[in-house]
């Protein structure tokens, strides 16, 4: 590690969080999405009002602190400030992708990637209300279920769902998967997950995906004829010795997953602000796309 090159890198992510560059293309980011558009057009551009999620995010602030930061250092340079209501709006409409840098010239290059991935999942609050509340009035906060899939090599996000807390992880395994190899269209060489994903049916379909299942079997598995091939050699395997096979499947690796998740919650918080479970899901990308930003311009 290059600590001098990592330092600069933790310095650059505020220089980005504060740089208003976005409004060199203002005018003609606008006249892009203003583009057949029906009704009263758009006056902020979405490159703008993302930079403004993400900085909300990073720094936990407010919408109305949000607008005073934007009529602080862009006063002077913007035509108009948007107000708090219409920031809060504009960043729950944003359509916004977990890897926005995936442009179509990378695209060659990121398909002959074979992935290996680490999957989990763990749990947000769905409101900051403090531990006194619970303990002394019983308040149920409830919380949101963050499944996601990390390209080990890189330590970024690839894939994400938001679910309500009465979701396994095994179901989600499918969506996490097609949303990688279908709709971004890549190739996955072995995916890595703990007992939380061991039934027949998510071995069947990572060997119909073509990806070596790389999960740790429950502690009272054994081969049966019903049970998919795959988990009846995996069952084997980890019960004539386990640690051969960790090493075989590079097991180790799934603590990957843990470090961005404890990442992502030391950066944004542990819980969500949005009061709408569609604008938590949007509110939770935001920070997984931000989240990727960083990566992205890490000097390791």
């Amino acid at each position: 590690m290059n600590w001098n090159k990592y330092n600069e890198s933790l310095v650059k992510r505020g220089e980005v969080l504060l740089g208003f560059d976005v409004i060199d293309n203002w005018y003609s980011e606008l006249e892009e999405i203003n583009k057949g558009k029906e009704g009263r057009k758009f006056v902020y551009p979405d490159s703008f009002i993302k930079l403004l999620g993400y900085m909300r995010a990073y720094f936990h602030l407010p919408y109305r602190q949000t607008e005073g930061v934007v009529r602080k250092h862009t006063l002077n340079t913007l035509p108009s400030v948007p107000d708090y209501s219409r920031i809060c709006r504009r960043i729950n409409r944003l359509k916004i992708k977990i890897n926005d840098d995936d442009d179509d010239d990378k695209t060659s290059l990121q398909h002959a990637d074979n992935f290996v991935i680490a999957i989990d999942s763990t749990g947000i609050k769905v409101t900051n209300r403090g531990e006194w509340i619970r303990h002394k009035w019983n308040v149920k906060r409830g919380y949101l279920k963050i499944h996601i899939a990390i390209d080990i090599k890189k330590k970024r996000i690839l894939s994400l769902q938001v679910t309500s807390e009465q979701v396994h992880d095994g179901k989600v395994l499918p969506l996490l998967i097609d949303d990688i190899t279908i709709k971004q269209n890549k190739v996955i060489e072995t995916a890595i997950m703990d007992g939380s994903y061991d039934n027949n049916k998510n071995f069947q379909f990572l060997s119909f995906k073509g990806i070596q299942p790389a999960i740790k079997v429950r502690k009272n598995s054994r081969c049966r004829k019903t049970n998919h091939h795959l988990r009846n050699k995996t069952v084997k395997m980890q019960k004539n010795n386990l640690q051969e096979w960790k090493d075989s499947v590079r097991y180790d690796q799934r603590w990957i997953v843990e470090t961005v998740f404890s990442c992502i919650k030391r950066m944004f918080g542990e819980y969500v602000t949005a009061i709408r479970f569609e604008n938590m899901i949007r509110e939770m990308v935001l920070k997984a796309s931000l989240y990727n930003w960083f990566q992205s311009i890490a000097i390791t």
